[in-house]
């Protein structure tokens, strides 16, 4: 796939998304909050992709932007419909961003390739794991999707954390309950340097380990470094127990992205 010469405009396709995030506009403020978060996570992962795709070719970085405006559509029928963004209480809000895509024709000034290329990234950038055997643009393009969409999803966490409980977005805690401590699964699962598993969470601290262990699954060196330009890790252990058990998960993946980004840098 070689960069074009001219690239598309994408001003139309994104005064598209504008108009669809109105579409969903309420006059219930709680449902309106939940519908401008996703919205602005939807531009901020736009530019996260951007930063990350720095370098890599204009028609890549064009394909980044893309996928990352289109990732989430699902998401604010999930709302409308189901009133939480708990995939597992409802449905694969990535398999029907990709359906919502096609239905409004959005990708069709692409080529065929690029438009697959696009459409599996969308439908697959929540899996737990980037599946095997895709097309190297295509491989690409996830694991970059993955790693802006995991941007934001933290400053996402830490806001909401951090907010008054009345100006919260309400679909950004999952519903998990608010317990003191982290469960023995999660916990475990990170001291083994894996992934943490949604299914064995018990509470909101839990999911924030889970959000840690996402450490674990960055792609790119930018991605890293702006991990650390953040402060990601730091603001998560100012929010988690200061249990022995979770400072030391903590610590181990703090070992590990300070690995990772020596390795980058050789």
């Amino acid at each position: 796939m070689n960069d074009a010469a001219s690239l598309p405009d994408l001003a139309p396709l994104r005064d598209w998304f504008s108009s669809y995030c109105d579409s969903f506009r309420t006059s219930d403020l709680e449902v309106q909050r939940n519908f401008d978060l996703k919205q602005e996570h939807t531009r901020n992962v736009c530019r996260d992709a951007l930063l990350i795709a720095h370098g890599m070719g204009p028609r890549f970085e064009m394909l980044a932007e893309v996928a990352a405006l289109c990732h989430d559509l699902g998401r604010f029928p999930q709302f409308r419909d189901y009133h939480t963004f708990k995939d597992s209480e409802s449905l694969n809000h990535a398999h029907l961003s990709a359906h919502i895509m096609k239905q409004h024709h959005v990708l069709d000034f692409l080529p065929d390739e690029e438009r697959g290329c696009i459409e599996v990234a969308v439908r697959m950038h929540n899996a737990f794991l980037v599946p095997q055997g895709l097309p190297a643009v295509t491989e690409d393009l996830l694991r970059l999707l993955r790693d802006a969409d995991k941007l934001d999803i933290w400053r996402v966490f830490i806001e909401y954390f951090n907010a008054p409980e009345a100006e919260r977005a309400s679909g950004a805690g999952l519903g998990f309950p608010d317990l003191p401590g982290c469960s023995a699964e999660p916990l475990a699962a990170v001291a083994a340097g894996r992934m943490v598993q949604l299914s064995t969470l018990k509470s909101l601290n839990d999911f924030k380990l889970l959000q840690v262990s996402w450490i674990y699954d960055i792609n790119y060196p930018a991605t890293l470094r702006l991990i650390r330009e953040r402060s990601v890790l730091e603001r998560f252990r100012a929010m988690l127990p200061r249990d022995r058990e979770v400072l030391d998960v903590l610590a181990q993946v703090s070992c590990h992205l300070d690995g990772k980004l020596r390795d980058a840098a050789e």
